[in-house]
């Protein structure tokens, strides 16, 4: 059966429904999207959080790596020189750079036996120096380990031979045995010539680590808290310390394990979804932290309930829902209303129309829409409603094609459809404006990211070179900020009664300015800066403080910024930036944010600068021994060959030169006159050790006249010209005098050049 609708109930249904039909649409969609993004930026909003923890706690445990990185490094050329020398240099290393480390819990080495003893031929044995803090106090201890064999643990270290983080552990912390703390130890090998010859390592505690992640807190999201995991998925850090050493486990919501050990495996960050023991669920975001150059990487978590993610989504949701309800009764029923007063007079109009379809034809029942009584009235604002119903539907239909510029204007103060038309189309375009100003923030936070990524690259891939990092760091700053010019203040305190700020690099307008430029600390605006740490931000600039110059002649900048690079309680320089436009608050957050990575760094670069000069101090010590040493062993091979000689001349020979050597005093002097040998027999008259003569000069404290001078200068041409000299001496040793009968011959090689000089001596004392 086919139902018959009047005129107002088709109108009703038909505007109404479509309508409602798009208000639904439209405020649907909105509420749906910005549901969607607001979880989209909570969870970035996690992931960046974690992401920068992870980077706060490599940075520390790098620093620690590098320490003993540096040493390891150094200790390689111990075979260079005697035990008896290296033994108590490295340990005056060892003691530096311990008592500098106070995290560190111990800091010991093992030495394999086999590669500097000659006389041990067991593949193990080992020799360990260890220190550590016990109540407080170092304490150096060194032994002799391993001689039966090596323990499985040092025995996988030095099968891998590589940088190692060793699984967590707990141990004892005081002398009496009531304190336990969580450590894990960095491992490096000493490698020469690609052998394994031993290692350095440190038991760090981990307490440091344990307060920041009890700290790690995040305010908008109520329930959140973070935790540190080994590479075993152990609790390194956690707010409840009786996890601490114990394997974390998560429950996913198909109720499956988590396996960690295979995430950790590919060292990228990724999060997952949890339920807890109350079946609550979390959204949990893992950040890798590597540690030096291993290859089992660390991981810091960041827990939130995911009521706390979605508590703003679902406020804002229920907001607008509840703002569609009421926009689809206030459009229904101005919907009705309209229709009502449309109706009414067609219905009137319809009796009149089917009383005259009776055959009535009364004169009062017709009508003329131009006669200008009330039926034309009605027919007029019929007429004018329909036009603004169509204009109402077409501003309608243009919202919903996303044209919210499109023209419209109340027939009168009174029309409540249109108003709540525009009500919706200025939701609508409010919406829109946060769309934008999300994405706005989205750019900023990009920005900022690859910009910390950026520099962290150039601060990792330039910091074995200071000046060579400077530039690059200036020069990027400028190029990634827009400005014009810039310079990096490093402090110089290697003068501790007069520390200053040295400009160690410039840039600007694409050229790098070398200018030799000091200020004192508290000087200026930027000594004032280095003084009070403290960002100094300026924008109304005196005219002769600073002029960005280019091609076309100087100006002063519009803004000045000038940040500290701070690191803990210590200042390490100051940056520079000048511009032509303003900084805006994101952009120095940023460039205080490098400045704690560029302080970092500097550190790091300042002490391995020290450690190299260390080095390079004992590399050229070792070279002269060893310079020392060759010259030896090419006389004793000299020597030898003399004897091979000898010998075959016969036993006459030896024997004569035994019996020289026994009754007479020899002494080899090099052709510069500076003694390169001497028997026991002088050693012995004079009571001195060969180490107190060798090296020492023919003339050493002699003194002469011009007349002596010409004769002792002739005296060392005739033996370098190969002539034998007698001559008769004294000498004073220990205030005792001695004469000396003293013949000295050139020795000659092979091709008759003379290549020192041999002087055989006889006291005159024996002859009496």
């Amino acid at each position: 059966m086919k139902i018959k609708l009047n005129l107002k109930n088709k109108m009703q249904l038909y505007l109404i429904s479509i309508s409602v039909a798009i208000y639904v649409i439209a405020i649907g969609y909105i509420s749906v999207n910005a549901k969607k993004a607001a979880y989209n930026d909570s969870v970035e909003i996690v992931n960046t959080y974690v992401e920068k923890y992870a980077f706060q706690i490599q940075s520390d445990l790098n620093e620690y790596f590098s320490s003993v990185r540096t040493l390891a490094k150094a200790f390689s050329v111990y075979n260079t020189m005697p035990r008896e020398t290296w033994d108590p240099l490295f340990v005056r290393m060892y003691d530096k750079v311990y008592r500098d480390n106070p995290d560190f819990y111990k800091l010991w080495d093992s030495w394999e036996l086999n590669k500097f003893d000659k006389t041990w031929t067991l593949p193990t044995g080992r020799v360990a120096n260890v220190y550590s803090r016990i109540n407080g106090a170092v304490h150096y201890k060194q032994d002799i380990r391993s001689l039966d064999g090596d323990p499985p643990v040092y025995a996988n270290i030095k099968t891998q031979a590589k940088e190692l983080v060793l699984p967590i552990y707990f141990d004892v912390f005081t002398e009496e045995l009531e304190d336990t703390k969580l450590m894990t130890s960095l491992v490096t090998p000493i490698i020469v010539n690609n052998q394994y010859h031993g290692m350095i390592g440190v038991d760090l505690i981990l307490e440091k680590f344990q307060d920041m992640v009890e700290k790690i807190r995040l305010k908008q999201f109520d329930g959140s808290y973070a935790f540190l995991l080994s590479q075993e998925a152990k609790y390194a850090g956690h707010p409840k310390t009786e996890l601490l050493n114990q394997v974390a486990e998560f429950t996913l919501k198909t109720g499956e394990k988590a396996d960690l050990l295979k995430a950790f495996g590919k060292g990228e960050q990724f999060s997952i979804i949890v339920k807890d023991e109350a079946n609550s669920s979390h959204f949990v975001a893992f950040a890798p932290i590597k540690i030096g150059r291993t290859n089992t990487p660390w991981y810091i978590g960041l827990s939130v309930p995911t009521n706390s993610i979605m508590a703003m989504a679902d406020r804002n949701f229920m907001i607008s829902i509840l703002v569609g309800i009421i926009g689809i009764i206030i459009l229904s029923s101005v919907i009705y209303l309209i229709t009502k007063n449309i109706s009414d007079p067609i219905q009137k109009i319809t009796g009149f129309l089917n009383l005259l379809a009776k055959g009535k034809t009364s004169v009062k029942m017709a009508f003329n829409i131009n006669s200008g009584d009330e039926i034309e009235e009605m027919s007029n604002a019929l007429n004018t409603s329909i036009i603004e119903l169509n204009k109402k539907t077409d501003f309608a239909n243009q919202i919903g094609f996303g044209n919210l510029d499109h023209e419209f204007k109340l027939v009168s103060d009174e029309d409540e459809l249109g108003l709540a038309l525009i009500n919706m189309r200025n939701s609508l375009a409010k919406a829109r404006i946060e769309e934008e100003n999300r994405k706005i923030e989205d750019e900023k936070r990009r920005w900022t990211n690859e910009g910390l990524a950026k520099f962290a690259d150039i601060l990792r891939q330039n910091n074995n070179d200071l000046a060579k990092l400077s530039t690059e760091i200036i020069k990027n700053l400028v190029y990634y900020l827009g400005a014009n010019q810039g310079g990096l203040f490093l402090l110089n305190d290697d003068d501790k009664n007069h520390v200053f700020l040295n400009l160690i690099s410039a840039f600007a307008y694409d050229t790098k300015k070398f200018v030799d430029r000091t200020i004192e600390l508290g000087d200026g605006i930027v000594g004032t800066c280095a003084i009070e740490r403290e960002t100094i931000y300026m924008t109304d600039i005196p005219q002769d403080y600073i002029s960005i110059t280019s091609g076309l002649g100087g100006a002063n900048p519009d803004s000045l910024l000038i940040v500290p690079l701070n690191m803990e309680d210590k200042v390490y320089g100051v940056i520079e930036i000048a511009s032509f436009k303003k900084f805006e608050d994101y952009h120095i957050e940023f460039v205080e944010k490098v400045g704690q990575n560029i302080a970092s760094t500097l550190s790091s670069v300042q002490i391995n600068i020290k450690t190299n000069e260390l080095l390079e101090k004992f590399q050229q010590q070792s070279e002269e021994m060893a310079a020392q040493e060759e010259e030896m062993r090419q006389n004793m091979e000299e020597l030898q060959a003399t004897q091979e000689e000898a010998a075959r001349k016969g036993a006459e020979m030896e024997s004569l030169i035994h019996a020289l050597d026994q009754s007479s005093y020899v002494i080899e002097y090099d052709l510069d006159g500076y003694i390169t040998k001497a028997n026991d027999n002088y050693l012995t008259l004079l009571n001195m050790k060969r180490s107190d003569i060798i090296g020492v000069h023919h003339a050493d404290k002699m003194e002469f006249d011009d007349q002596q001078k010409t004769e002792y200068t002739k005296f060392w041409t005739d033996l370098r010209l190969g002539k034998t000299r007698k001559e008769r001496t004294k000498a004073i040793v220990n205030g005792k005098t001695y004469h000396f009968f003293e013949i000295y011959s050139p020795l000659f090689d092979e091709n008759g050049n003379v290549t020192k000089i041999l002087k055989i001596s006889h006291e005159l004392a024996d002859f009496k």
